[in-house]
């Protein structure tokens, strides 16, 4: 099959150029414009797709070649940007960064490859002026399969630092296809993980988004932005399905939600869906109960640390997961869902399903990891392989149970997480389009339980 979806991937040299503001601007100033636009981010992010959806309403979603394997990486782009006029794909730290010590793998000039797109280069020009031209010469012939079709210089102080930048970029031979001026309210205020989630902002949010989609529609050039997006090659992938399981039974499977439980890939909800079960949402900040019916409860990342005041009032719903991990039913928690699922995280009472604690702390764990399944789990057989990422600000005493979820293999060899019964808990976020065979078997499960 040959599919030809109009496709820009923005990128910067280093991380704090502006590529959020001007990728959910692009995002936004064309869904404006009447276009269906399909919003992506490279790797594991969760935060920023949430931005996107927003820009474009049509779900946020990621490009992880180190989670997912670089052959998915196109196949989840069609599946994502299906009958949509152009898609958006935000990149990750600088264009040519990726997974450490492993080349180019997982970063943003390896997707752009994969998917045969034109990359729009967003350079924070507001310490430099004929500099630019050397940094950009750089970033555009260090790679010759990544095709740096444009610039949008950020942060640009007057019309005569302008100016300047524009006469050295002549020289380099890359157009400059918008020009942003320094704006405070397009930013987006962060704490100990990065942006602040948009559950959590609501109307705060809507207001930045639209601030970022005007701003980049005042100050870049979308037409031929639009032209270089039609310019892209076409792909002979096929799109990414998740494979569908026929069953007489629909089991109800929860699905935690609201601001305190914001990171989950669209995928993941879809392949449950596809497996048999019906996929229901819920606020473990609101609601007493679990959906009625719940046959299994899958709880991804977020910041229960932020909520563990009133996720700790909820007693109701705390005492209602208790009961169910109990009866053996499927649990699956995530980062955030396995401090949830502790006796207590900072000293307020959780569900209590773990006998561990949990608490913040000032250290950063952060990066990709390999892992194995140690024993047999609701989601997978022992020996099965997958990739997950930390990030996370928080430990758990202790850090495995006496059947650990995952044997882990770098940065050091270590068991994490919980297998207790029904429950599968860790700290690893994963992509369950990389490995469909687990929302089948956690589906199952729900059935037969």
């Amino acid at each position: 099959m040959v599919m030809s979806v109009p496709r820009l991937v923005v990128a910067a040299p280093s991380s704090g150029s502006g590529k959020t503001t001007v990728a959910t601007g692009l995002m936004a100033a064309f869904a404006a414009r009447g276009l269906s636009v399909s919003p992506h981010k490279v790797g594991p992010d969760y935060i920023d797709p949430g931005y996107h959806a927003l820009a474009t309403g049509r779900p946020g979603r990621n490009l992880d070649a180190y989670l997912c394997g670089p052959e998915l990486v196109a196949p989840l782009f069609l599946h994502g940007s299906s009958g949509c006029d152009l898609a958006v794909v935000e990149g990750v730290m600088g264009l040519y960064d990726g997974a450490a010590g492993e080349g180019e793998l997982a970063s943003t000039a390896q997707v752009a490859k994969l998917l045969r797109a034109p990359v729009v280069l967003v350079v924070d020009a507001s310490s430099q002026s004929r500099s630019v031209a050397a940094l950009v010469h750089g970033f555009a012939s260090w790679d010759p399969e990544v095709r740096v079709g444009g610039v949008i210089l950020n942060k640009v102080g007057s019309e005569r630092h302008e100016a300047l930048l524009r006469e050295a970029l002549d020289a380099a031979g890359v157009p400059v296809l918008g020009v942003l001026g320094r704006a405070e309210q397009v930013s987006t205020p962060s704490r100990h993980l990065g942006l602040v989630p948009v559950a959590e902002r609501t109307s705060a949010a809507v207001e930045a988004v639209a601030a970022m989609g005007a701003q980049v529609a005042a100050g870049c050039d979308l037409e031929a932005l639009l032209a270089l997006a039609r310019g892209a090659g076409a792909l002979t992938d096929e799109p990414w399905e998740a494979p569908v399981t026929s069953v007489a039974r629909r089991p109800v499977v929860a699905l935690a939600g609201g601001p305190a439980f914001t990171f989950s890939y669209a995928e993941h909800a879809e392949l449950l869906t596809a497996a048999g079960a019906e996929v229901v949402t819920f606020d473990p900040l609101r609601d007493a109960q679990l959906p009625e019916g719940t046959a299994g409860l899958v709880i991804g990342g977020g910041f229960p640390e932020v909520y563990a005041g009133e996720l700790s009032a909820n007693e109701p719903l705390r005492k209602a997961i208790a009961e169910l991990a109990l009866s053996g039913a499927p649990v699956a928690a995530e980062c955030a869902g396995l401090l949830y699922l502790c006796r207590e995280l900072d000293g307020q009472p959780m569900c209590g399903v773990l006998d561990a604690t949990a608490r913040m702390t000032e250290r950063l764990t952060l990066g990709y990891r390999d892992a194995v399944a140690v024993g047999d789990s609701v989601l997978a057989p022992a020996g099965t392989r997958m990739r997950g990422h930390e990030f996370h600000r928080t430990v758990v005493e202790p850090g495995a149970g006496a059947a650990p979820a995952w044997g882990v293999r770098a940065p050091a060899r270590r068991v994490e997480g919980f297998v207790q019964g029904g429950v599968h808990a860790s700290y690893l976020h994963t992509h369950w389009a990389s490995a469909p065979g687990v929302a089948r078997r956690f589906v199952e499960r729900c059935r037969t339980s």
